[in-house]
C-alpha cells in the first residue's frame, strides 16, 4: 500500500496554468475517468478508487460547488479526543481536506469552487482526502505532518506525476 503524503516542495509548486480552461462537470468527469478507468458516474455523482481507497466526488455546476468524499468510519462512539484532534488536524495538518461529520459518519472531504478549480489542484485534494482516511486514529493529516526533510516529498510527487500523466490532455 503506498503512503500519500506532501511535502513542503510541493506546496511551493504553481498549482494552477493560465490558459487552463474552467472546471466544468464535464471536464472534471473525465480527469475522473482518467485517473480510474473503472469510475462510475451517476447524474452528479461519480465513483472512482484512488491508491485502494473509494471515493465520491459531486458536481453542483448551478452552485459552482464540487465535493470529494471519503467515508472513514461510523461517527457513533466517538471519544472527545479523537473529535478534538479531528479539528486540531483542520485548523493545522489536514491543509486544503477536512474531516467532517454529516449522515452519522465521519468523512474526509475536499470542498472548492468548481469552475476556478484546476486539474492539479483537484488532484492535490484528491490525495489530500485520501490521506486523511488512511492516516485517522494515527496522524490525523492530509499530507505533511512537517515541513521540510523525510521521504516525504518524493513519494507524494510520484503519486502526482502518476495521476498527471493519465490526465495529461484535460
Amino acid at each position: 500500500m503506498r503512503l500519500l503524503v506532501i511535502g513542503l516542495a510541493f506546496l511551493a509548486l504553481p498549482l494552477w496554468a493560465e490558459d487552463e480552461p474552467k472546471m466544468t462537470g464535464v471536464r472534471m468527469g473525465a480527469i475522473l475517468q482518467a485517473i480510474d478507468p473503472d469510475a462510475v458516474s451517476r447524474g452528479a455523482m461519480t465513483e472512482l478508487t484512488i491508491d485502494d481507497v473509494p471515493i465520491m466526488v459531486i458536481v453542483d455546476e448551478r452552485a459552482d460547488r464540487m465535493r470529494a468524499m471519503v467515508p472513514i468510519r461510523s461517527a457513533e462512539g466517538i471519544e472527545p479526543e479523537e473529535l478534538q484532534r479531528m479539528m486540531q488536524t483542520n485548523f493545522d495538518t489536514a491543509l486544503d481536506a477536512r474531516y467532517a461529520i454529516a449522515q452519522g459518519r465521519v468523512w474526509g472531504v475536499f470542498i472548492h469552487p468548481l469552475s476556478p478549480l484546476k486539474r492539479r489542484q483537484l488532484l492535490s485534494g484528491l490525495i489530500q482526502t485520501v490521506n486523511l482516511a488512511r492516516s485517522y486514529g494515527q496522524t490525523y493529516t492530509g499530507g505533511a505532518q512537517h515541513f521540510g526533510g523525510g521521504d516525504s516529498n518524493g513519494i507524494y510527487r510520484e503519486l502526482l506525476e502518476e495521476l498527471l500523466e493519465k490526465g495529461e490532455a484535460l
